[in-house]
């Protein structure tokens, strides 16, 4: 379900182009948003979000009884493996978008409390600089932060050392894959949410 290249088809549904030639070249909701228009953006962002929260509520709710493993790793694995399909989706010769809004998916089910401060974190960041990579990159490194805190320090959120962990990978994997915003943002080339691109 991760691997669903949401943008590639919606893009190829609506206008009869290849997202990937557009723009930042990238499958997810901002570019489709910058390219298609954001209504479409939206619905990119939706459906890249269930991508990660059905696979973990599904885990969580309804394999319970079928699966010989305890259900926090499995729901934990299955979220894994969403935003790993979405990234890395072999439906595109393994070339997917940036796993934001499917990590946004599964971390919304998986931990809410730490989802919300997160995404505020980037709406911020967005509102004060207009690029949706910087509040991306700021809501990522601030998660597991976020986690800790609420978890070990506040008691709003159950604290558990597995999903710190994934957290922390989560994190990671997106700084990663934001490598080329980083450098373009240094040398004030990244394009802004408004900027439609080539």
């Amino acid at each position: 379900m991760g691997a669903i290249p949401n943008g590639y088809i919606i893009s190829k549904m609506v206008a009869d182009i290849d997202i990937r030639t557009k723009g930042s070249k990238n499958i997810g909701a901002t570019n489709v948003g910058r390219i298609l228009g954001w209504k479409y953006g939206f619905i990119v962002l939706l459906l890249d979000a269930l991508k990660g929260a059905v696979p973990v509520l599904c885990a969580k709710y309804f394999a319970i009884n079928f699966v010989e493993m305890d259900n926090l790793y499995f729901t934990l694995i299955c979220g894994g493996l969403a935003i790993l399909g979405h990234v890395y989706t072999p439906f595109l010769g393994f070339k997917g978008g940036k796993g934001v809004a499917t990590a946004l998916g599964v971390c919304l089910t998986l931990v809410p409390w730490t989802t919300l401060g997160a995404s505020i974190v980037f709406i911020s960041v967005y509102k004060i600089s207009k690029f949706v990579s910087l509040g991306s990159i700021s809501a990522s490194i601030s998660m597991p932060i976020i986690y800790f805190t609420l978890g070990h320090i506040f008691h709003y959120e159950h604290f558990s050392f597995s999903i710190f962990i994934i957290l922390v990978c989560i994190s990671v994997l997106i700084l990663i894959l934001h490598l080329e915003n980083i450098k373009r943002l240094l040398k004030g080339e990244e394009l802004k949410a408004t900027n439609r691109g080539n």
